[in-house]
């Protein structure tokens, strides 16, 4: 499986932005979407998931309410819409695919998930 990144950019603080995830070469369904991101000096962390039907999602803490996660499987397509952005969300995103136990499931930690996307830079100038 193939990811590409897009949509990143540079926003002022509380302005929105959409990333997308282009996903080829598997059926889209068969896989947990995530969204992860990396601040400069800082480790990769966990950003939004969503399971392989779409159903089920997550998110870490401090973007729940102003990130929403979504996933259009005839498109192959993963989605993160940001909104209230703030300078602490300034990060490179990058979307990852993995295997599923059953299509509700979802996984939070970046160990396991095996297709990962280039990235995207996203930088909320405060």
């Amino acid at each position: 499986v193939q990811l590409q990144a897009s949509g990143g950019g540079l926003v002022q603080s509380g302005g929105s932005l959409r990333l997308s995830c282009a996903a080829s070469g598997g059926t889209f369904g068969d896989y947990c979407m995530g969204w992860f991101r990396q601040a400069p000096g800082k480790e990769r962390e966990f950003v939004a998931v969503i399971s392989g039907n779409g159903r089920i999602s997550a998110y870490r803490d401090s973007v729940k309410g102003r990130f929403t996660i979504s996933r259009d499987n005839a498109e192959n397509t993963v989605y993160l819409q940001m909104h209230s952005l703030k300078s602490e969300d300034t990060a490179i995103y990058y979307c990852a695919a993995r295997d599923y136990f059953n299509s509700d499931s979802i996984y939070r930690g970046a160990i396991g998930y095996k297709y990962w996307g280039q990235g995207t830079l996203v930088t909320v100038s405060s």
